[in-house]
């Protein structure tokens, strides 16, 4: 195979993974999610009690970011995903939103479904 080949080979693999992927319209990025909640990490697997304050400033602002159907099903993902490596207490991600005053759609779990968000 010449290189001609090769990059018209690359071209067309490039175009169909551009085609193929699934667009979203949510506007929030993982990184945006990871950001607002890193003060929550160290109390979501070893904490007691209510949450630090930055922890609850920082869900208040994802729940402000997350406004729309796709920001919060993307936020979820981000979450969900996380919480697969972070390995959360569930009792403290589940009551997390109530104690710190905001309502999210979704509870901070490795196993919620993040496709029943509307």
């Amino acid at each position: 195979m010449n290189s001609s080949s090769v990059v018209v080979a690359a071209m067309a693999a490039l175009m169909m993974f551009l085609l193929l992927a699934p667009t979203s319209d949510a506007a929030i990025s993982c990184s945006d999610v990871i950001k607002d909640l890193r003060p929550c990490v160290s109390y979501l697997t070893s904490g007691t009690g209510k949450p630090p304050s930055a922890c609850c400033a920082g869900a208040s602002a994802l729940q402000s970011a997350a406004s729309s159907t796709a920001d919060k099903k993307a936020a979820c993902e981000c979450i969900k995903s996380a919480s697969k490596s972070l390995n959360p207490n569930p009792q403290l991600a589940q009551a997390l939103p109530a104690n710190c005053g905001i309502n999210l759609p979704y509870t901070i779990s490795p196993s919620v479904d993040c496709s029943k968000i509307s």
